[in-house]
């Protein structure tokens, strides 16, 4: 008997394996849609901590889902990967945005524009735009009598222009959505460039962090990203400079995409700098009339609302608080050693001496999954800058950082609330041991190397 249960297992293995990978892609598939279809009831029903583990488990398929797709022919694969990346799209669309409302905003900031008005002068709920308010966007926008606006000047001018198609959220995720379709494109032809199976664009289709925060949440990172993929593009394809202006756009999206200029800038290059500071001068010029209220929300509470200002939700410096205890000024001191270790980095992969395109993107997936950790958001949509390099580099930190941010959803009006601090150390230590890891597969991948040429 118990020579026979092996025997079995043998054989279920061995069909498994006889199987075409492009049949068990389809399988996966199927899983992946069922998961996200019982999702959102489930949110309803159960909260936040069932959307959380949903979202998990389809991130672990997804990763099963680019094992299998690597081994099956593209002409077939393709046309799967992209039915079930847009099947769920369309599903998702379906639904109003579960955890954030920061879309509503956008929309809002649009039809200020549109009437006239500068969007970093006035808060939503000031008596000057009265006439602005109605009954679907208004009620809806978070912090209205409290702040202005935060977004940059990039993200300002999409919001005029997509709110001049419709002035809805609608209209705008369909915006959204595609920049994300400018993000894949852009995926598939980096992979080409570099001589890797284009079927691993599935890993960003199918992802759950994108599939949430852009298509059903609709936040502005993924115009973020599709610039910044733009900007790599052309910089990589030999134009360094008009690259650096449009990742520059990509930053007057979102901050976080500074970073990336690092992987193609030359330390003796004086260009790019002065490139970049025109760029940006240039963008926020049209809004200048507030003077420094052109910076928007970011000066007027959201540094202190996000736990920065006074270094509570800083990952790392809350580890350094629980041991030694918190001192005065070491926010300050954490903020300076963060930008150091951020500038020492930043310079080491520009300096870097091997400049192929796959280097370049491990380069640049390390520098801001290195920033990620030093700045710890507290939202899960920052995270969307590193899904387009769980595709093209494949590295397990941006798989982890990736599929764990969905433990930020956590929201305080739920029960069962997890502390932030310890979902962030489950993130972020699970980052940390994911590079480990890889550093230790590379090393003995090295003394594996070196033993068979000798």
């Amino acid at each position: 008997m118990s020579a026979a249960v092996p025997s079995q297992f043998g054989r279920l293995a061995r069909s498994a394996n006889n199987v075409p990978p492009l049949h068990l892609l389809a399988g996966v598939g199927a899983a992946l849609l069922a998961l996200t279809l019982v999702t959102p009831f489930a949110f309803e029903a159960y909260g936040d901590n069932a959307f959380i583990a949903l979202a998990i488990a389809a991130g672990l398929l997804t990763i099963a889902a680019t094992r299998l797709a690597e081994r099956t022919p593209p002409d077939r694969a393709l046309w799967l990967i992209f039915g079930v990346g847009i099947a769920l799209r369309v599903y998702v669309l379906l639904f109003d945005p579960l955890l954030s409302s920061d879309i509503y905003r956008y929309v809002w900031d649009g039809k200020v524009q549109a009437a006239g008005i500068n969007p970093y002068r006035y808060m939503p709920a000031d008596d000057a735009l009265v006439l602005l308010r109605d009954g679907t966007i208004f009620p809806h926008i978070n912090r209205a009598d409290t702040a202005v606006t935060i977004y940059p000047p990039v993200a300002q001018l999409f919001f005029l222009i997509v709110t001049r198609v419709g002035e809805n959220v609608t209209v705008m995720r369909l915006a959204l959505l595609g920049s994300e379709a400018v993000s894949v494109t852009l995926i598939m032809l980096l992979l080409q460039r570099m001589n890797r199976p284009v079927t691993r664009v599935i890993a960003y289709l199918w992802h759950p962090l994108p599939l949430w925060e852009i298509a059903n949440s609709g936040h502005i990172d993924a115009l973020m990203v599709a610039l910044m993929l733009f900007g790599l593009w052309i910089a990589l394809t030999g134009h360094a400079l008009r690259g650096a202006v449009v990742i520059t756009f990509s930053l007057l999206v979102k901050p976080y995409a500074a970073p990336v200029l690092a992987g193609i800038w030359r330390p003796w290059d004086p260009r790019m700098p002065l490139v970049v500071i025109a760029t940006v001068a240039l963008c926020y010029l049209p809004y200048l009339s507030v003077g420094w209220d052109v910076l928007g929300f970011l000066t007027k509470g959201y540094l202190t609302e996000e736990g920065i200002s006074a270094g509570n939700d800083l990952w790392l410096l809350s580890l350094w608080r629980l041991v030694f205890g918190e001192h005065q000024g070491d926010v300050v001191v954490y903020i300076a050693l963060a930008a150091l270790v951020l500038l020492l980095k930043g310079f080491s992969v520009a300096r870097s001496s091997d400049r192929a395109i796959a280097s370049t993107l491990a380069d640049i997936n390390m520098l801001l999954l290195l920033t990620l950790l030093l700045l710890s958001p507290n939202y899960p949509w920052y995270f969307l800058i590193i899904t387009p390099f769980v595709a093209l580099c494949g590295s397990a930190p941006a798989w982890v950082v990736s599929i764990g941010a969905v433990l930020l959803s956590e929201q305080l009006d739920w029960d069962f609330y997890t502390p932030r601090m310890v979902t962030k150390s489950i993130l972020f230590g699970g980052l940390l041991l994911a590079c480990a890891f890889t550093a230790w597969r590379a090393r003995m991948q090295r003394i594996a190397d070196t033993g068979a040429s000798q």
